[in-house]
């Protein structure tokens, strides 16, 4: 990936280009080649989160699901369901989930028979709905032994007192 220049970078790349002339160019006496307008490039977004895409989970909090050492407090199973029946057995699944009081769950997912599942792609576009916003703290990856990438680990937040 890419990153864009620096402030100090861009100031010294005008000066290169303002004293470099193309071959076989000729400047006259007392005529200089205008130095390009040099405008800073905006910040490509994250390769990993695109857009619609939940907040990550933190490292150390995925690190602690991994190991087992935070609990999981549910397991959803979403293979063999259309697209339509899994979205809304998940969105059932994690607001019950939060009313019961869990931190987090595993949604599994499957990865599909050539790593391109459906569901797998489009779960995390459900858990950053609006609808679940009050619901999903973070989103990531599971551990190989828990489904790789097959599964996601779903970071629940408080559940909002009345």
């Amino acid at each position: 990936m890419k990153r864009g220049l620096k402030s100090d970078e861009m100031a010294l790349w005008g000066h290169v280009t303002a004293t470099v002339h193309p071959l076989g160019a000729r400047q006259l006496p007392g005529m200089a080649f205008p130095a390009p307008a040099i405008e800073p490039s905006p910040t490509p977004p994250r390769p990993d989160a695109p857009a619609g895409a939940p907040k990550t989970l933190e490292p150390r909090r995925a690190r602690r699901l991994a190991r087992e050492r935070d609990a999981v407090g549910g397991r959803l199973d979403l293979h063999g369901l259309a697209q339509d029946e899994a979205r809304a057995v998940l969105m059932r699944f994690l607001t019950g989930a939060q009313a019961e009081g869990s931190r987090a769950v595993m949604v599994i997912t499957g990865r599909g028979v050539q790593g391109d599942g459906v569901l797998r792609k489009r779960a995390p576009e459900w858990l950053a709905e609006p609808a679940l916003r009050d619901v999903v703290a973070g989103v990531a990856e599971a551990h190989r032994r828990h489904g790789g990438e097959g599964a996601l680990y779903v970071a629940l937040k408080r559940r909002k007192p009345r």
